[in-house]
């Protein structure tokens, strides 16, 4: 009985090492926060000043409709809510805790999924070994939380078509993008099943949340509002037309920083049309594919989340939490058209990290240093973002059907007379 239970976990047991290890390494980055290349603070920030002022609004059941910093659908109160489950820590180490146990969920999940019958357990080592590549960022960010349902999601659709559905409006709720997990589901049942399930989790969940708290919709006004953030592609445009004499600043605004000055407007229009666009193709993919496999649905989400990334006017460094996640999906499946894609993503993500905290002050100012490393890391995203698209339109197509060669009639055999 003993071996029996001890045989499933061996194969496990370097992977459990490493993401102990790897793990134990971003929880020290955190307590050195404040070191120069490490943010000077700015990381963990987020979650002991601004997460903890919304958890004491949140608490008494009204959201900051009036603060403009919030941008989030209303899951995401409850994301800032949980830490009050660990009622023994700090505010900022029940959230830690609570991030670290997500990433477990994420990492036991995509190992499973990897370890089953024509399955591949590469989506388990890129997580494992990817999200360490964004330093301690992904410990002072919910985003980690969003992922996991989203992942869950995706793994649940081979088995619960409900399940997937469920968990992609519980991610919808908190952060919007998971819901693009269901963009790839099959024709015919799978999609019904699922996206109903979906429809009538987020239907349920949103009616509750209206009636336990004020304002459940106040973040609509509040991202309409936002601009060019300069680690966007508009503002890679922008940085480097600061070299070419364009007259625009850098100011902190929404959150984060944004260019203003001329043209700031054109080249946040130009990111709205882009992103129409990005949903139209994607939307002419569902129309036109014929085949589906297994790894179909995986390929799909990883693709339509790089579009959305790639064509937004904010991508914040923690975006590459989620890109991780869908690559280490894909991965789980021996017929993902998405390998490339993934190595990509993972390369993004490393000099993300460069980019943000450890020279985000070159970013600001728009020297040299920062303008290239923001055309490295966003040129990455839509090489990825457009060989995504590529290896997903191919996949889906039908194979061609190759013509049969002629036959040849065979030779009958010629009777001789008897006694020849």
């Amino acid at each position: 009985m003993m071996n029996r239970r001890q045989v499933p976990l061996a194969p496990h047991a370097p992977l459990a090492a490493l993401w102990l290890t790897t793990r134990a390494l971003m929880l020290w980055l955190l307590t050195h926060d404040a070191a120069p290349l490490l943010g000077r603070g700015a990381v963990a920030r987020e979650v002991w000043r601004l997460y903890q002022h919304w958890y004491g609004l949140l608490s008494h059941g009204a959201f900051p409709a009036h603060d403009t910093l919030w941008q989030y659908p209303p899951g995401a109160g409850a994301v800032l809510l949980s830490p009050a489950l660990l009622p023994g820590l700090t505010y900022f180490e029940a959230f830690v805790a609570l991030t670290l146990a997500a990433d477990a969920v994420i990492t036991l999940a995509l190992a499973r999924a990897g370890a089953r019958p024509g399955r591949s357990p590469r989506g388990a080592w890129l997580w494992t070994c990817g999200l360490p590549l964004l330093l301690h960022l992904p410990l002072a960010r919910y985003d980690v939380q969003v992922t996991a349902l989203a992942v869950l999601s995706l793994l649940a659709l081979s088995r619960s078509t409900r399940a997937c559905g469920v968990f992609a409006a519980l991610g919808a709720l908190v952060k919007v993008w998971p819901a693009l997990a269901l963009l790839g589901t099959e024709r015919g049942r799978p999609t019904r099943s699922a996206w109903l399930w979906s429809a009538g989790t987020g239907t349920v969940v949103l009616g509750l949340f209206a009636l336990w708290f004020s304002d459940p919709l106040s973040f609509l006004g509040q991202q309409s509002g936002r601009g060019v953030q300069i680690e966007s592609l508009g503002g890679t445009a922008l940085s480097l037309a600061r070299h070419a004499g364009w007259p625009g600043h850098v100011h902190y605004r929404y959150g984060a920083m944004e260019f203003t000055g001329p043209y700031v407007p054109a080249v946040a229009g130009a990111s709205l049309a882009l992103t129409a666009a990005a949903f139209c193709v994607l939307l002419l993919w569902r129309v036109r594919a014929r085949r589906w496999s297994e790894a179909t649905p995986f390929d799909a989400a990883l693709c339509a989340v790089l579009l959305f990334t790639v064509t937004s006017r904010v991508i914040s460094p923690q975006y590459l939490i989620w890109l991780l996640g869908l690559a280490a999906v894909c991965l789980t499946s021996r017929h993902t058209a998405q390998r490339p894609v993934a190595a990509l993503v993972v390369a993004a993500a490393a000099v993300s990290s460069v980019v943000y905290p450890m020279l985000y002050g070159e970013v600001v100012r728009c020297t040299w240093t920062g303008s290239l490393l923001m055309v490295l890391r966003n040129g990455l995203l839509v090489t990825a973002a457009g060989l995504s698209f590529v290896r997903l339109w191919r996949s889906a197509r039908p194979l061609p059907v190759r013509p049969r060669p002629p036959s040849t009639p065979r030779p009958t055999a010629t009777a001789l007379p008897v006694g020849h």
